[in-house]
């Protein structure tokens, strides 16, 4: 049982032509306005992976008295879901994203104490771009196994891909609904996306998220990881990077999906950053070297 309170709640959010009123769900622990502490709010991959995989980040409550908000952004989790809008891009946007981010920092009345932000993946782009507005109250962001640039991205899996065996290239230029591409893609992502075996729990559940609404991932990304087809294909952030202006921590694994290549713009373009490659891990060093990034990300939000 945790030694932290742990409170879940809604906060209303009027997303843009949604067409139906919607919420975010969200949790806190520890406690947001009484702790000296500035809090940590999380923003998960996919999109539409959900908060669960980033559960391991109540490390940080634990061992550095950081209070975290985990929430689910809308079209996934517990939040409002739009499956009616599958192929909507002018719906899935950065905007949007962004929008309900702001939305949950003000619900939470946050502007005045100062907060930090941890994206991780699609999460860590939209962390990226919410830190090039220069949102008031952000202090310190963290972009984990995010790529800055999709092209970049997919070329990285490209590379990654040639060096699979060759039994497994073939099996990945099928139908992807056939057994062999699934066997195939899991060979895949258990050797980039998570080393971890068994899967934790919570990571499988993630991909349960993905599994029962694919909406916002299908129109941003594309059916999988390996085949990009969505509205981000064409993305890059590394001009809008540029107005970064708080300390920024770049994290991802050597045998990440998101390799160097796709890292290095991120690193280029923001003004003070750092960079750090677990060099056991792939996308999810959070689960893959829990103890060192737990430590990483500990010493870089609390030491000024």
């Amino acid at each position: 049982m945790s030694i932290h309170e742990i409170t879940e709640g809604e906060v209303a959010f009027a997303a843009p032509n949604a067409g139906k009123p919607c919420s975010t769900w969200f949790k806190t622990v520890g406690d947001l306005q009484t702790s000296s502490a500035r809090p940590l709010i999380a923003l998960h991959g996919g999109p539409g992976a959900g908060h669960n995989y980033l559960v391991s980040l109540t490390d940080l409550t634990s061992q550095y008295g950081i209070p975290l908000v985990l929430y689910d952004q809308i079209g996934c989790g517990r939040s409002t879901h739009f499956r009616e809008k599958m192929g909507d891009d002018s719906f899935w946007t950065f905007d949007l994203f962004i929008a309900e981010l702001d939305n949950l920092v003000d619900h939470l009345q946050l502007r005045e104490k100062g907060f930090y932000v941890l994206g991780q993946s699609w999460g860590g782009m939209l962390a990226g771009m919410y830190a090039a507005r220069r949102p008031k109250g952000l202090l310190k962001v963290v972009i984990g196994g995010a790529p800055c640039s999709f092209p970049l991205f997919v070329e990285g899996g490209k590379r990654q891909r040639a060096q699979l065996p060759l039994e497994i290239r073939k099996d990945l230029e099928k139908d992807p609904e056939s057994p062999e591409y699934k066997r195939a893609s899991e060979y895949f992502y258990k050797k980039h996306v998570c080393n971890v075996d068994p899967m934790p729990a919570p990571v499988q559940a993630t991909f349960k998220n993905l599994e029962d609404d694919p909406t916002a991932y299908n129109t941003m990304q594309g059916p999988s990881e390996l085949i990009v087809t969505g509205n981000l294909k064409d993305w890059d952030g590394s001009e809008e990077a540029k107005n970064i202006e708080v300390d920024a921590l770049l994290v991802n694994g050597r045998d990440d999906e998101v390799s160097d290549l796709t890292v290095e713009p991120w690193f280029r373009s923001i003004p003070r950053v750092k960079w750090v490659t677990f060099e056991r891990s792939s996308h999810m060093p959070h689960w893959e070297e829990r103890e060192r990034f737990m430590e990483l990300v500990g010493t870089f939000l609390t030491k000024y």
